[in-house]
């Protein structure tokens, strides 16, 4: 796996790096005392009260985030849902107006380019890619859908609501929004303007995210932020809320070097797609599919309360290395230090114990299934 940066252990910003591109909410972070940090490109807010005050409460709350970093693409023509198919491995020909589908974006031999949103939004699929990652993903698309039109939205903000009061708060500001269920979005009237509020997030909690003007963010994060339940939210607690999620970071659990299937994605393989191929690297992640794969993404738990960190050597019994740590942190939820990483897939069995090397010394894990604390995403009960 590919070594990058915890995001926890990045230098601060140095304000003079012009390298290092500043958020339409820059200042209003600043003005709240985070901490800034560079991040994907970006001076981030990595956080404000601290990092565990700030996870407890966006679990048992709302906490808002900015997460204006992210590409926001448009992808439009007759058949765009055809050329998508041929660089993704989802159902992306039957997705309903307003439907939002996880996916990947794939490399010739079936590797992981990134890991994305896309949402079929009227005449045109919105795609939302990771910040790292976004200038390379549009050169691959482009690249490779030489014929289809795709639009870098430069202009627009993104913030995500997420926890479970977040619904609440979000309805008294846009009246009907509560109405939407997990992996779903429409367009709403917001601060003047029209916003894309999606029901999803990275956090594991029910939430949301919405795509807004960033001539007009400021005005809808103070909006938000007015409500006593809301409080901001920064770079550290999105990382240990989503690895208690068990969701994977590009650039960390997932990259060029994994496939959908050693990375324990296989849902976001449609069951025509399975049958269909198709897409770029199918016949690696069909065979993968069918014969399994040597090492697979897992997640351990500790006892005490040091993590191991990203790149911590994973061992059998003989002292044999069988894997790497991908994500490492302590969760505030399970009061333990749990982690993600690759592990020869023999060994893989829930409640099996390997050894972890980090620094010359050995610690004692236990694989656990994941997610690390059950998702709570809003889903609509079938009538």
């Amino acid at each position: 796996m590919r070594a990058v940066s915890d995001p926890l252990e990045i230098i601060v910003s140095d304000p003079t790096d012009q390298s290092v591109q500043a958020l339409p909410l820059d200042a209003w972070h600043r003005e709240r005392g985070a901490r800034m940090v560079p991040f994907a490109g970006y001076a981030m807010p990595v956080q404000y009260d601290g990092i565990i005050a700030e996870h407890v409460w966006t679990r048992a709350s709302a906490g808002l985030f900015d997460v204006s970093h992210m590409g926001q693409l448009m992808v439009h023509g007759d058949r765009a849902d055809d050329a998508l198919e041929t660089i993704m491995p989802g159902e992306l020909k039957l997705l309903g107006e307003g439907r939002l589908r996880y996916s990947m974006l794939l490399a010739a031999d079936g590797g992981i380019v990134d890991d994305l949103m896309v949402t079929r939004r009227g005449g045109h699929f919105y795609v939302v890619v990771n910040g790292a990652t976004k200038h390379d993903d549009l050169d691959v698309m482009r690249h490779r859908l030489p014929r289809t039109a795709i639009d870098h939205l430069q202009g627009q903000a993104l913030l995500a609501l997420q926890g479970p009061r977040a619904a609440a708060v979000l309805e008294r500001i846009v009246r009907g929004v509560g109405a939407l269920s997990f992996m779903q979005g429409a367009a709403f009237p917001l601060a003047g303007v029209s916003a894309w509020i999606s029901r999803s997030g990275y956090t594991g909690e029910d939430g949301f995210e919405i795509s807004i003007a960033a001539n007009v963010v400021e005005q809808v994060a103070e909006r938000i932020m007015a409500d006593p339940l809301v409080k901001p939210i920064g770079l550290g607690a999105r990382d240990s809320l989503r690895l208690e999620a068990g969701l994977p970071l590009y650039g960390h659990d997932i990259d060029r070097s994994t496939t959908p299937v050693m990375a324990d994605l296989a849902f976001a393989i449609g069951k025509r797609r399975r049958a269909e191929g198709g897409f770029d690297g199918a016949d690696r992640i069909l065979g993968e599919l069918a014969n399994g794969t040597p090492q697979k993404r897992i997640g351990f738990t500790l006892d005490g309360r040091q993590p191991v960190r990203e790149g911590s050597r994973i061992l059998d019994d003989e002292g044999n290395e069988v894997g790497r740590v991908t994500s490492g942190g302590f969760s505030p939820s399970l009061k333990r230090p749990i982690g993600m990483g690759y592990l020869a897939t023999h060994l893989t069995t829930p409640g099996s114990v390997v050894m972890i090397e980090q620094r010359g010394k050995l610690h004692y894990a236990t694989i656990a299934a994941l997610p690390f604390v059950p998702h709570r995403y809003h889903r609509k009960v079938p009538a």
